[in-house]
């Protein structure tokens, strides 16, 4: 068979590992939130700190967090193809069509929206993901508490980062029900259960991630 008709070069199978690396993105969304919550204990960074050790040394943690960058990499490969390939296929536009009228702004600029990710993914790995990496391949102890809170005291990555939220929120409202949707799921009894669990979800972790820079930044967490 040749590749360009095999299952990652037709927009089906393009679509079902972009489903795939989004639920699997969607999950360590959890799992990243659940973690960084415990600043909330305000005691000092003591559970934080632990949590953060924990996942900096713990060679099960290694391995998901290469199957997370390798997931990472096949969702925004993925999506660049599908945008290239609906350009293609759309070569001229729909200059008559309201595409407000048929779906969500967000909707339609998944794009722009994952491309602000990807920035701000890089400033959040510069300021911690980098730093922490460092400290264990030099065997030094590396204390995250008070690394955010180094950066949090700067209004401009407080900014950044409370941008970088709101573009993740916009892209989970539309990105959480689309997993589903591109892995077939779809139901008219279950599909709108889906939705709303999907807006509950993108406005808790959010609220809970742009909570973290300004609560630090206030002061109120120390």
């Amino acid at each position: 068979m040749s590749t360009k008709t095999g299952f990652l070069h037709s927009s089906v199978g393009k679509k079902i590992v972009m489903g795939i690396t989004g639920l699997f993105l969607i999950s360590f969304l959890i799992v990243h939130v659940g973690l960084n919550s415990a600043i909330f204990c305000n005691d000092g960074g003591v559970t934080f700190n632990a949590g953060a050790d924990f996942m900096a040394h713990n060679p099960v943690i290694r391995v998901m967090e290469i199957v997370l960058f390798g997931g990472l990499i096949a969702h925004i490969i993925m999506s660049l193809m599908l945008t290239m390939e609906n350009r293609k296929a759309r070569p001229v536009g729909y200059a008559m069509v309201n595409g407000a009228a048929n779906s969500k702004w967000y909707s339609r600029s998944m794009g722009i929206l994952g491309s602000l990710l990807l920035i701000f993914l890089v400033v959040h790995l510069g300021n911690f993901w980098v730093p922490t990496k460092m400290a264990v391949m030099n065997h030094e102890e590396h204390n995250t508490f008070e690394g955010m809170k180094a950066v949090f005291s700067q209004w401009y990555f407080v900014l950044v980062y409370l941008v970088g939220v709101g573009g993740l929120l916009f892209h989970l409202l539309h990105g959480f029900q689309s997993a589903f949707q591109s892995l077939g799921l779809n139901h008219k009894k279950y599909t709108p259960l889906i939705k709303k669990i999907g807006i509950w979800f993108s406005i808790i972790v959010c609220a809970l991630f742009a909570a973290m820079p300004i609560t630090m930044h206030l002061g109120l967490i120390k």
